[in-house]
């Protein structure tokens, strides 16, 4: 399979990386270890995690998505196979959020003992800190990158202008920069990172890992109606796409679908996987039929004019 680069960190993954916050949330550890498994057993490399995962459940702190991969690694012994993403920066309690350079060098320790290894391939700031100079963030990862425990940084959640300011402080200092950068992108969500964040990936170098790939399941195609929506965990956040836009995205979804003997998801991946900016789509699974699914996506390439007729749905 073919590997992208991720900026110009020297580290390579394959075009789709697994969404790790189903991990000991709506998929088990049992299922998670089959879905490891098999997604790093098909040729891809890319987890992405991170620490506040899965705070927002009744009764759990964050951190047992990383738990449960840490137990997965020493289980498979796979590490030296997977490129390990996770991030810090969301409050995980009082005192311990933000991109200060003591909370950054404590943040790690905790989770590099919960995924079990000694280091992190992708280190990520999962929100701007504004009350945080940038130096005082980036000479907390150059400590952590000279010492071994973390490859490379990225971003997350950043506005285009702030991520621009940040690169040409490490450009200023010397200090390392920020290598990826993880939007809210998808065939639906188009406008802000199209607006302005892309362009300054493009001009940077910047390798892009798309969250939200599939608008929380939305671009699945099994959301189409209120009577469709129930009580599933995603089903409040996929009501903002259910408008006459949504459905026309659908629709062309279905139509391309059709043509090339794909589903609506894979689809959607693959637009993803075809746009120049993107190195990864980042989506997640809880079960090994939608990861057999969705990892096909990878493999397959649109013809032209069915990007533009996916790109002609979403502009509406």
């Amino acid at each position: 399979m073919d590997k992208r680069k991720l900026g110009h960190s020297g580290i390579e993954v394959a075009p789709f990386a697994f969404g790790g916050n189903v991990l000991g949330w709506t998929a088990d550890e049992a299922t998670s270890f089959s879905l490891l498994d098999a997604f790093s057993s098909s040729g891809f490399n890319l987890i992405d995690t991170a620490d506040i995962y899965v705070n927002w459940l009744p009764g759990f702190k964050g951190g047992e998505s990383e738990t449960i991969i840490g137990k997965w690694l020493a289980r498979s012994g796979k590490r030296s196979k997977v490129v390990l993403a996770t991030k810090v920066g969301m409050e995980m309690g009082p005192g311990r959020t933000g991109l200060s350079k003591r909370y950054i060098i404590e943040a790690v320790e905790a989770s590099l003992r919960r995924l079990n290894t000694e280091y992190v391939d992708l280190y990520q700031s999962h929100r701007d800190d504004a009350d945080t100079p940038f130096e005082e963030t980036l000479e907390a990862y150059a400590q952590l990158i000279k010492q071994g425990k973390v490859r490379a940084i990225g971003a997350s959640n950043y506005a285009a202008e702030r991520l621009e300011e940040s690169l040409q402080v490490s450009a200023s200092t010397g200090l390392p920069s920020y290598q990826t950068m993880q939007p809210h992108y998808n065939l639906y969500d188009r406008a802000e990172f199209e607006s302005a964040t892309r362009a300054v990936c493009e001009k940077n170098d910047v390798g892009v890992l798309t969250y939200f790939s599939l608008a929380n399941g939305f671009l699945t195609g099994k959301y189409r109606s209120a009577s469709n929506l129930g009580t599933g965990a995603r089903s409040d956040a996929v009501k903002p796409y259910m408008n006459p836009r949504g459905m026309n995205i659908l629709a062309a979804l279905d139509e391309t679908g059709a043509l090339l003997g794909k589903t609506a998801a894979q689809i959607a991946l693959a637009w993803l996987i075809a746009q120049p900016a993107v190195t990864a789509p980042i989506a997640s699974a809880t079960s090994l039929t939608q990861l057999d699914e969705l990892m096909a996506a990878a493999h397959l390439k649109l013809p032209p004019e069915a990007i533009d007729t996916l790109d002609r749905a979403s502009d509406e």
